[in-house]
């Protein structure tokens, strides 16, 4: 499956464009957050340095730690779950499940009577 990201490949950009990419989104997260580069290092604990590097495209080896203190920062943490989200319960295992399910419960009457 191929996918396309714009008019380029997804899959053909390097790790490098694809964070460089990140970089300027995030920058345009926290604009939109109203936030300076100075209050997201002091809430999220990364150097002015870092965050400058990140949305000029300079730092191409960020980490994910870093990274995420970089969205928590800026109040956009739930996105990071599109990321990798959760793979979805496959109709197969969806079947067994209900197949597998009582149709009925049938409680015994008390013997004690």
């Amino acid at each position: 499956m191929i996918m396309i990201y714009g008019n380029k490949e997804l899959y053909g950009k390097s790790d490098a464009e694809l964070i460089i990419e990140l970089g300027g989104r995030f920058k345009q997260y926290r604009l939109q957050s109203r936030m300076t580069q100075k209050e997201v290092s002091y809430q999220s604990g990364v150097s002015i340095f870092t965050i400058r590097s990140f949305e000029t495209g300079r730092a191409t080896n960020i980490t994910m730690g870093t990274f995420f203190a970089l969205i928590r920062a800026i109040g956009f943490l739930e996105e990071a779950e599109k990321l990798l989200p959760e793979i979805p319960i496959s109709p197969e295992i969806l079947m067994q499940i209900y197949k597998d399910r009582p149709k009925r419960i049938k409680h015994k009457k008390n013997q004690n009577k």
